[in-house]
């Protein structure tokens, strides 16, 4: 890395005394909220999420939400927690970051995290004389409590995920505000790099973005990592709040190398005549799971939820979505695309929810899913819960194999098989990538999955 600054780790030492059980629980929570200083309200947010955690069992393969997904040699208090350190915004870029930003310069802001640690923040002068905010949680806690104690942790999760979003809570690491007021029209990206490059560790960290009234912006938050030799656990939130007449869209784009295990919650609230766009693209990690909520309140709301993946060797990933209508007149539109090739596997589960008041929802739901080999296995499981009888909902899952006759077909023209392939799985994808907005947002979508599929 360029600056020392960056990679400064604190103290990690456990108190003497302890059990290994302690040490991998209670104890480990102690040492981690010593190193911190925060103010009172996050703290306790922390200590409630800690408890709560501590009550809450294991997701196991028995509950319908977690089947296809075995987590049972998974010890989430087995990796060490670290805390944010000494904040660095100002340090020069990580030679990793530096490469990705290159392709494109046209970026309103830039969020860098190491190892859940705000090591880079940067942000467009005239954006924030228009009062845009985008700090590191940390800061934003001291300087903007306000934003914090109205938005942060308020989104309640979903059953499946609580005890993923406890530890989430418990453990927070690092993290980002994004605040965009009234009419602020941002139309470069925010761009927040995720680096990980430290193994047997938990790193946990959150992106919170406010929305108001009329704003419009987009933000790519990327996962990268190198492989890791010893697995790291990656815990992530991401909560994104439109107000009426806005207009939000929302990148993951994880690239994690190998020994990285990633969960990641995302709650998405769109009000009034709100647009709301969220976009997940699944590219490493040994395991990944995604829960994605999306929950129209406001009447003339509208969602958009995509996703593609691409997985290779014996990688698996676990998408869970949810469109929640609780506003009569709004739509709510959901296109998951996966490819798998090796012994590759994945799980879409998705549920539409109409509440009983919420006449006129416009719902639909549609899960592709491609397979490369014999031994790749994907599971698709749609959904439907509808409560209210002016609705028009639907939904539909398909798994399959290339098409033998457009593989032939390419090959005859002097392509090898994988060559072939290539060019199958982008044709597959570009339905979902013809939605990504701003054209360097879907070039750099691109070339990632390029890496990924490169012959």
């Amino acid at each position: 890395m360029t600056d020392s600054t960056a990679t400064v780790k604190p103290a990690r030492s456990e108190p003497a005394g302890k059990t290994p059980e302690q040490e991998g629980g209670a104890g480990r929570f102690d040492a981690f909220q010593a190193l911190l200083d925060e103010p009172e309200f996050l703290a306790n947010h922390r200590a409630a999420a800690w408890e709560r955690f501590q009550s809450l069992p294991m997701p196991t393969r028995t509950t319908e939400e977690w089947r296809y997904t075995d987590l049972s040699g998974l010890d989430l208090t087995g990796f060490t927690p670290v805390a944010p350190g000494i904040e660095a915004e100002d340090a020069p870029l990580p030679e990793s970051a530096i490469q990705v930003l290159e392709r494109s310069r046209h970026r309103a802001g830039i969020v860098v995290q190491q190892n859940g640690r705000v090591i880079h923040v940067e942000l467009d002068s005239e954006l924030a004389e228009q009062g845009v905010i985008l700090e590191s949680i940390g800061k934003a806690a001291k300087e903007h409590e306000h934003l914090l104690t109205r938005y942060l942790f308020q989104s309640p999760p979903a059953p499946m995920e609580e005890k993923l979003w406890t530890l989430h809570t418990a453990f927070l690491a690092g993290g980002y505000v994004l605040y965009v007021p009234a009419n602020v029209q941002i139309k470069d990206p925010i761009h927040v790099f995720r680096l990980i490059d430290e193994e047997d560790a938990l790193i946990s960290t959150h992106s919170l973005i406010v929305a108001e009234t009329g704003a419009d912006v987009t933000v790519i938050d990327e996962y990268l990592s190198p492989d890791l030799a010893r697995p790291s656990l990656s815990v992530t939130g991401a909560v994104v709040h439109g107000e009426s007449n806005s207009n939000v869209h929302h990148v993951s784009l994880q690239e994690y190398g190998r020994g990285v295990k990633h969960f990641a919650m995302q709650h998405l609230t769109a009000g009034r005549d709100t647009q709301l766009a969220g976009f997940n693209i699944t590219l490493g990690a040994d395991l990944s799971r995604a829960d994605v909520s999306s929950r129209l309140v406001g009447p003339g709301s509208e969602s958009k939820m995509l996703a593609l993946w691409f997985g290779d060797s014996d990688q698996h990933f676990d998408h869970h979505t949810l469109q929640h209508h609780a506003a009569a007149h709004a739509r709510s539109d959901l296109l998951y695309k996966g490819a798998l090739t090796e012994r590759a596997s994945s799980v879409f589960r998705g549920l539409i929810r109409v509440d009983k008041g919420a006449q006129l929802t416009d719902a639909y739901q549609t899960n592709r899913n491609l397979l490369l080999s014999e031994e790749a296995n994907a599971v698709a499981l749609p959904n439907l819960e509808i409560e209210a009888d002016d609705v028009r909902c639907s939904h539909g899952a398909t798994i399959g194999q290339v098409d033998s006759a457009q593989l032939f077909y390419l090959m005859s023209r002097g392509l090898t098989r994988k060559q072939a392939e290539r060019l199958l799985v982008f044709g597959f994808f570009d339905e979902v990538l013809n939605h990504l907005p701003i054209e360097g947002v879907r070039q750099r979508v691109r070339e990632a999955i390029q890496e990924k599929i490169k012959v």
